[in-house]
């Protein structure tokens, strides 16, 4: 008995649970200063810290998993702004940290180098001697976020069961806050994105023509609907001169940003040739040249389908180059027939060649429809495209129709067909007609 009338079995027992107390308090503590919200170095120097303070251990370590190489990875902070740095990795099953990843089971050892799993090597690189441990997992809504662990306990004592008890519970707060990191990060990458691409929808939007020159020998209809908020379709009409226009349809191989980036490099390259070859326009000149910019300026997987043609409103002569594109369908007023115009070369950015120029002569109610494969690959439910056969009947069906009209009936019959399948591709359709 002591001076309190305390035995001493009932006084070692107060100072422990004393002692459990203050840890649970001091767990309490640094729950909430590592669920706010830092940058990772410092939120994972934290945890490292508080790991040591509150197991009472001499080092303690955190290995991140990432779902990409399926490894463990040890990161530490270098440089004055922390910059993470990754040291090491390992496999899931590798060591005792890989072992206790692998099965999401927590490892308490007292002697490490009587554990097979044990790697001594770390040991060697560190300058360390390691003899007890305790090994967490970290695991948040059932994904594995890591591994952290708490090395030798002062005082040369080992770890005890209710060590491994109160590691758990501070493992499970970390878990939670850096997978919050990790979510919060991802969710400022996404609202970048967002604003990054409206920002180019906006510049694209502007790229297009805001108003179709009015002819009175041609009635026109066009639109371009993307599948995304910026895509790889672009169009342009453009009065050469009072006797001549020019009209382009181009599409980009592949979606997103990237295309978006080449369009508008078709563009700049268009209108500044234009600008410099004001009195002297050559199809060929402006197709070639566009040809070598992409070039150079693209890789060999993001090449450019083009369709030019040159319109004389004086003779109705149309000539045209096709650079891989999608071949235009024609309906002839004169003997009812619709056709395909299967004329043209290899696509734009691949290759230096030398294009060829056709040439045809559209008559009053011929109608020539051009457009990007958006609309004859548009697939339904039942992965089946729209098809060329499919769109000649429509052209056939309403050429008595105006152009806007036909324009209309075409993407109507577009929807149709497509149902309730999502939009796959970038659509852009122009439909000419001679009055």
């Amino acid at each position: 008995m002591n001076g309190n009338g305390i035995s001493e079995q009932e006084y070692r027992l107060v100072e422990k649970l004393q002692a459990f107390n203050d840890r649970l308090q001091f767990l309490h503590h640094i729950s909430q200063k590592i669920s706010e919200i830092k940058p990772l170095p410092e939120l994972l120097h934290e945890i490292m810290e508080t790991s040591k303070m509150l197991m009472k251990a001499e080092a303690s370590s955190l290995l991140l998993y990432d779902t990409d190489d399926e490894k463990l990875h040890f990161y530490v902070a270098t440089g004055e702004k922390g910059e993470m740095f990754q040291e090491f990795s390992m496999e899931l099953g590798e060591g005792i940290a890989g072992w206790v990843a692998e099965h999401r089971e927590p490892l308490l050892i007292e002697d490490c180098y009587q554990d097979s799993r044990f790697n001594p090597e770390y040991d060697k690189k560190m300058d360390f001697v390691t003899r007890s441990m305790i090994c967490v997992p970290l695991v948040h809504n059932e994904r594995l976020i890591g591994v952290m662990q708490v090395i030798n306990k002062k005082d040369s004592r080992v770890f005890d069961p209710d060590d491994l008890a109160l590691f758990q519970t501070l493992a499970a707060q970390c878990a939670v806050a850096i997978d919050n990191h990790f979510m919060t990060q991802k969710m400022i990458r996404i609202e970048t994105l967002e604003r990054e691409l409206e920002v180019a929808r906006e510049i694209q939007q502007n790229i297009l023509p805001k108003a179709i020159p009015q002819y009175p020998d041609l009635e026109i209809g066009t639109r371009l609907i993307p599948a995304h908020q910026v895509g790889g379709d672009y169009f342009n009409i453009i009065r050469i001169s009072e006797k001549k226009s020019l009209f382009v349809v181009a599409d980009v191989a592949g979606k997103g940003i990237p295309a978006a980036l080449i369009v508008s490099t078709l563009d700049a390259c268009l209108n500044s040739y234009l600008k410099f070859r004001p009195d002297r326009f050559d199809m060929l000149e402006l197709v070639g040249t566009m040809n070598r910019v992409l070039i150079d300026t693209t890789t060999s997987t993001k090449f450019v389908t083009a369709w030019f043609g040159l319109y004389d409103h004086a003779t109705g002569r149309w000539t045209i180059v096709n650079a891989g594109h999608m071949p235009p369908i024609f309906w002839c007023h004169e003997d009812g027939e619709v056709s395909v115009l299967q004329e043209g070369g290899i696509v734009m950015g691949s290759l230096d060649v030398c294009y060829e120029c056709h040439e045809m002569v559209m008559k009053e109610n011929d109608v020539l429809v051009y457009y990007t494969d958006g609309v004859t690959e548009a697939w339904n439910v039942h992965d089946e495209d729209y098809g060329d056969e499919r769109l000649m009947q429509v052209i056939s069906r309403y050429q008595h129709a105006s152009a806007k009209e036909i324009l209309t009936a075409i993407a109507h019959d577009v929807r149709q067909h497509v149902g309730d399948a999502a939009q796959s591709d970038d659509i852009t359709c122009v439909v000419i007609k001679k009055k």
